[in-house]
């Protein structure tokens, strides 16, 4: 923890000005679900960085001196006074870190390029896009970092805003949580992905079927905290960590079979834990299960690698390679998008 203190002394400029920057959101493989304090993963988890489902985000500043957090947070030009309690939550949290957030007011202006509730998660870019404009704007008041310095604290920072954001800061592949699976891993921030990737996971598809864009009726932080306690956590934990050890060769040989069950696996666990905690609860609907089992019957008929992950919700994120797009975007499009509200897909892709 020492090592993310600021460089910076305790006087810093009577200076304005902006910083901005742009986070993608992701989808993760390997699930993590519960956590310890301070945002700690009971279970190391692996993700896809998504390219189009971004965040950009600009942070003004300007000098105050009331000594208590000051915030305004703008979305597409609306202020939003729902959302600056939650900065200052976030803010506390990181001021050990970033010692100079009382000496400046600050307005966020934020936007997304995809809609609200719409399965991609908009708290892993937001809180990624503000964690790297802090620690341009340390690096602007003099505090020096290197690039890589910068973009492990930017990822140290985003953890302690949102737990799946600190993968969003790095492209590609990238895993959170100590682990013996990955060299260098942490449960402080995350690592890209260190090993050899077959080049079918290249520019992987995730399209995005829109099945609720309603707000979910349990939050992910009320459901990491369900965890505690959970009858079968602990085998959650242990299974999250030999799926990861699986993973690492099917990604370096490029089996996209077994890359498919495993995957599907983590999705159906994760929603299996839910409907398992006390109290239970259904983030699935039923269109949902019809898509997923469509999927299935599709593999069966066609022998086409399109697999499904989910994340803490209704919506379907639909993964394949980008060599057979045509022929599943072609079923993607007669067969599944009647399952989703008004049709509505994203179409996204990794690195």
């Amino acid at each position: 923890m020492e090592r993310f203190k600021s460089k910076l002394s305790s006087i810093f400029p009577n200076i304005s000005g902006s910083v901005s920057a742009k986070c993608p959101s992701n989808i993760a493989l390997i699930k993590y679900w519960g956590k310890r304090e301070v945002q700690i993963p009971m279970n190391p988890s692996l993700s896809f960085t998504l390219n189009e489902s971004n965040t950009q985000t600009e942070l003004r500043f300007s000098p105050q001196t009331s000594g208590e957090f000051q915030v305004k947070v703008y979305l597409d030009n609306e202020l939003k006074e729902d959302f600056a309690p939650k900065i200052i939550t976030f803010f506390k949290r990181i001021e050990e870190f970033i010692p100079f957030l009382r000496n400046y007011e600050f307005e966020i202006r934020t936007h997304n390029t995809f809609p609200h509730s719409s399965g991609i998660a908009s708290s892993a870019s937001g809180m990624g896009a503000l964690a790297l404009c802090l620690t341009q704007l340390e690096n602007q008041l003099g505090a020096e970092m290197t690039e890589n310095e910068g973009l492990v604290k930017s990822s140290f920072l985003a953890r302690l805003g949102s737990g799946s954001a600190c993968r969003s800061i790095y492209p590609g592949i990238t895993v959170w949580g100590e682990t013996s699976a990955v060299e260098g891993s942490s449960d402080l921030y995350a690592v890209p992905y260190p090993y050899e990737i077959h080049e079918s996971f290249r520019n992987f598809r995730d399209q995005i079927l829109l099945i609720d864009e309603g707000q979910k009726e349990v939050s992910s932080t009320v459901g990491h905290q369900l965890m505690e306690g959970h009858p079968y956590a602990k085998k959650r934990f242990e299974s999250a960590e030999e799926n990861l050890n699986r993973l690492t060769p099917i990604l370096k040989e490029g089996n996209l079979d077994e890359f498919g069950t495993i995957v599907e696996h983590e999705a159906l666990s994760l929603h299996a834990m839910m409907m398992t905690s006390t109290p239970y609860y259904i983030l699935m609907k039923p269109n949902t299960l019809q898509v997923i089992e469509k999927i299935w019957e599709f593999r069966k008929e066609t022998s086409l690698p399109l697999f499904f992950t989910l994340d803490a919700g209704a919506n379907v994120h639909l993964l394949y390679p980008q060599k057979n797009e045509k022929e599943i975007e072609t079923h993607i499009e007669k067969e599944l998008k009647s399952y989703c509200k008004q049709g509505k897909t994203i179409k996204d892709f990794t690195f």
